[in-house]
């Protein structure tokens, strides 16, 4: 069983910043570097939506509402990836879930609460 464990969330509030972690300490190395990372969000009584992925390759994709606020990053030495969170919004408020794609299997972290709110 996957174990993905995130970190990071908090109260904020609006033009603050949060930096998310995710750490993923009981994988292979190698499928590590291989992997693409990625966070989602969900707010109540929204779907799950992405916020942003890295390749193993270090390729990047941005939701259009994290583009230029957000930033994805990447430690394979550490089994870790980040997302910073600047200028943040009310409606960024959701819980952040950690994903890993690896080998057609998507595993999920916990789940970490961003509030947003003065």
């Amino acid at each position: 069983q996957a174990r993905l464990v995130e970190s990071g969330g908090g109260l904020v509030q609006p033009g603050g910043s949060l930096r998310l972690s995710c750490k993923f300490p009981t994988t292979i190395l190698s499928t590590f570097w291989s992997s693409t990372m990625g966070w989602y969000r969900q707010a109540p009584g929204d779907l799950r939506e992405l916020v942003a992925t890295i390749t193993g390759g270090g390729e990047v994709n941005y939701a259009d509402s994290a583009r230029g606020r957000f930033t994805i990053s990447k430690d394979n030495n550490k089994r870790a990836v980040y997302l910073q969170m600047n200028s943040l919004k009310p409606e960024d408020t959701a819980v952040y879930y950690c994903l890993r794609r690896y080998g057609g299997n998507d595993d999920w972290g916990q789940g970490t609460q961003v509030t947003v709110s003065s």
